[in-house]
């Protein structure tokens, strides 16, 4: 299977036009973002869980990074709130599931095979300070290594956000909107934006909260290994 996975090109995903499709587990959907591969995929995805619902345990051989959107997602290292970022290293392994349902944003191998950062960031720790340079943007970091840079980002009513993406980036709403290219983004919609690309967008009249990702477009994304 593959979706959206020229990544010399810039890609948008919208909710309204992503219909939920199950997945092989009872109670969980899937919007696919992009892909390659089948059931063992490099994946960006929105995954809902039903309450109750639960993944038989399984090792994430490319590493695992998600984000908690709604409900709380629950494993056998605790329980991970709305809000909530996580990094599972390659080769890391759990037993995913939600008593009272959630909804994630999760990145499948997609990590460098040396990575062994496991990373939690609860919403408790999450701190915006004024991004440098950038009027109207508050920055809370989550991750940065030699290779990727992931953060939220909070753009006031309509800052004018404008970069350069050396790295390429990946956006999704959190909170609020923007307009980007005349399209308009709203929450749980996600922009891809190719290497060398430059991001020209404005936040909506109620500002925008935004999980962007930059730098890891920079080398070509691959299959996962056999």
């Amino acid at each position: 299977m593959r979706i959206n996975d020229d990544f010399s090109r810039r890609a948008a995903m919208h909710p309204a036009s992503n219909p939920w499709v199950p997945s092989p587990a009872a109670g969980v959907e899937r919007r696919m973002l992009d892909r390659i591969g089948d059931e063992v995929a490099r994946a960006t995805t929105i995954v809902r869980f039903a309450p109750g619902s639960a993944f038989a345990a399984h090792t994430h051989g490319g590493g695992e990074e998600f984000l908690v959107l709604e409900g709380v997602f629950q494993d056998e290292s605790g329980d991970f709130p709305a809000g909530t970022y996580v990094r599972n290293p390659p080769t890391s392994r759990h037993t995913p599931a939600s008593a009272p349902g959630c909804t994630i944003f999760v990145k499948l191998w997609q990590m460098s095979p040396d990575d062994r950062a496991e990373v939690r960031v609860p919403p408790a720790e999450r701190k915006f300070s004024p991004a440098e340079g950038r009027p109207g943007i508050e920055v809370a970091p989550l991750h940065s290594d030699a290779r990727e840079d992931v953060r939220l980002e909070r753009w006031a009513p309509g800052a004018k956000v404008t970069q350069v993406l050396p790295g390429g980036a990946e956006i999704l709403v959190l909170e609020g909107d923007f307009a980007e290219s005349a399209e308009q983004f709203e929450p749980q919609a996600w922009l891809r934006l190719p290497k060398g690309a430059r991001l020209e967008a404005q936040a909506g009249p109620q500002g925008a909260l935004v999980w962007v990702k930059t730098g890891h477009l920079s080398e070509e994304p691959r299959p996962p290994a056999a």
